[in-house]
């Protein structure tokens, strides 16, 4: 069917193309439900099954240019996760979410490039470029587990400041590696070439945070619903434009720009609006993701592939459980915060593509095929390694419900804990 729509103009090749995309994620939700298993995972499935590499039920030339739906995705999920750092939250983690970030990450990404050094052989700069994208979550597919089974309290609360945290670190130990790899290879190191990428995203985060100075001024409270919505997603999209003509991710500018609107505005209604308009969105972009793996390539994921996949996994949980054990943290988010941080997908792929950029072509490609079937492999256990985490921390019973955690006084639960997230996206994907 793929070559039939390639015979189409280009406005019905879309068309058509976005409405299989849409309804094949949303009929795998229907057979991983009948397995337990997130939806996020169906949709990866979806996407690899009717992608240009297995039934070819769309075009590559139409998976190329949506690139896109990448960066509009991460824009909403950014901005969501920017309403967890409210004030309040933040004051009362204290340094102790900083200091679990700085070690599930850091020690995850060390630990990929030592190992990689020693076990395979692997030159240094795909070693260290390997490492730096290891550092990164996905915060997508977390958040959508935790939306479908309803899950609240410490552990949850924890895990969303992690997650949101993760990938500023992700993007500025990218920034510095990226820059050494381009020195070792080119001989260009000088400070201009490791401080202009962390400039850049500093500069696109103090934008984000004059967006949502702005979106408070005009989203004043007799504005319409309609209104609202407009007004929010053309600052989104408007941000994420500006972050691309730079090759800057979306994803710090609008996290910050959710996270100053939260504080000054104090509205939750507007995050709950978003969630109606987000389902298609979040699911064409696991779809899109799946269709980008090219399944023929998985013979040269081999040992070194395997060897990443699970190098990142005991740095993970290493990592999340050696600063859990320095800031005390109670012994459920111990145990299985690390469990939870699975999930690789939007920010390492884009990263990824950053960083083949720099390599030669050969062991770029080599760099890219690994990340990406990671990535769905990642994706396809994540979400489930997710839930049992969120089901043995005690955030949701086994029927899906909330846990114990979202019974917790109301002083442990202020903020992130009692707010449903992207609730109205829980429902739908559900359903």
């Amino acid at each position: 069917m793929g070559h039939y729509l390639e015979g189409l103009n280009t406005n019905t090749t879309v068309l058509i193309g976005l409405s299989i995309i849409l309804l094949a994620g949303f009929l795998f939700t229907r057979l991983t439900k009948k397995v337990q298993l997130p939806n996020v995972s169906g949709y990866i499935v979806a996407g690899i099954l009717i992608g240009p590499h297995c039934l070819r039920l769309i075009p590559q030339q139409l998976v190329d240019h949506m690139n896109f739906v990448s960066d509009i995705a991460l824009a909403f999920i950014a901005f969501g996760v920017g309403r967890f750092f409210k004030k309040e939250t933040l004051r009362d983690a204290g340094l102790s979410v900083i200091v679990i970030t700085l070690f599930e990450s850091l020690i995850a990404g060390l630990l990929v490039t030592v190992l990689m050094l020693l076990i395979f052989r692997m030159n240094l700069p795909m070693a260290l470029l390997l490492g730096a994208i290891a550092t990164a979550t996905a915060p997508a597919s977390t958040m959508m587990t935790i939306n479908q089974y309803h899950a609240r309290g410490e552990f949850v609360n924890t895990l969303l400041q992690v997650v949101a945290l993760d990938d500023v670190v992700c993007l500025l130990v990218f920034s510095i590696v990226a820059a050494v790899v381009t020195a070792m290879e080119y001989g260009t190191l000088s400070v201009s070439s490791i401080a202009l990428p962390i400039l850049y995203n500093l500069g696109f985060m103090a934008l984000g945070a004059f967006f949502g100075l702005l979106l408070h001024r005009l989203l004043w409270p007799h504005r319409s619903t309609d209104n609202r919505l407009i007004i929010t997603v053309a600052l989104l999209l408007g941000l994420s434009g500006l972050c691309t003509i730079f090759d800057v991710s979306p994803l710090l500018s609008c996290m910050v720009l959710g996270a100053v609107y939260r504080n000054k505005a104090h509205d939750k209604e507007l995050f709950r609006q978003l969630n109606v308009f987000t389902p298609p969105i979040m699911l064409m972009f696991f779809v899109v993701s799946g269709m980008n793996l090219d399944v023929t390539m998985l013979a040269s994921f081999g040992l070194v592939g395997l060897g990443y996949f699970l190098i990142r996994i005991a740095g993970k949980y290493l990592g999340a459980y050696l600063g859990c054990l320095t800031v005390k943290s109670s012994p459920s988010i111990r145990r299985y915060l690390g469990v939870a941080l699975i999930p690789q997908a939007g920010v390492a792929i884009g990263l990824a593509y950053l960083a083949q950029r720099i390599l030669p072509d050969e062991i770029g490609g080599l760099l890219m095929t690994i990340i990406l079937a990671s990535s769905v492999l990642y994706e396809l256990i994540g979400p489930a390694c997710a839930k049992s985490a969120l089901f043995l921390s005690g955030a949701i019973r086994s029927d899906g419900q909330k846990g114990h955690a979202g019974k917790m006084p109301a002083q442990k639960t202020a903020g992130a804990t009692q707010e449903p997230q992207m609730g109205s996206l829980a429902k739908s994907t559900s359903a």
